[in-house]
């Protein structure tokens, strides 16, 4: 099988900010003090170049992003995937209901409305890469210590 050749920088980030803007789900892989690992899938919202995430706030995943904690995400297929890393924070209380209503109208679920009581996380990415086949490799980082390459 042939491979498509490898696309530009700027074609990698236009398609990353595509799916970063029309996906609805996210892996998020964090780990606890201990180093015990756990993923999940989690719904977000892309806004002012940050994941916005809820999750339980007794969850593994809530504990585990705790302000400042490391936290990788992945979105898409292994033949065409986006990666970041970053770090979690809680968003400020004066913009936590705009984002918790931006987020219900983007993703169709309001977690305000659940019986058990969730948490907001917002993960700032320091690092995102993006690759289809091997030969993207080479350049798949189109972000590198929280700031986009041209």
């Amino acid at each position: 099988m042939a491979l498509t050749p490898p696309r530009s920088l700027q074609e990698r980030r236009h398609d990353t900010f595509k799916r970063l803007e029309n996906d609805m789900d996210v892996w998020v892989s964090t780990a606890a003090a201990d180093g015990v690992p756990y993923l999940v899938p989690l719904s977000f919202l892309w806004v002012d170049d940050t994941f916005l995430v809820s999750t339980t706030e007794k969850s593994p995943t809530a504990r585990n992003l705790a302000p400042g904690r490391m936290v990788r995400l992945a979105l898409g297929t292994t033949r065409d995937v986006v990666l970041a890393e970053g770090t979690s924070e809680q968003p400020a209380p004066g913009e936590l209901d705009d984002l918790a209503d931006a987020f219900a109208r983007r993703t169709g679920w309001d977690p305000r409305a659940e019986d058990t009581p969730y948490r907001y996380f917002r993960i700032r990415p320091r690092r995102v890469q993006a690759w289809r086949e091997v030969n993207e490799l080479a350049g798949r980082d189109l972000m590198r210590g929280g700031v986009w390459l041209e």
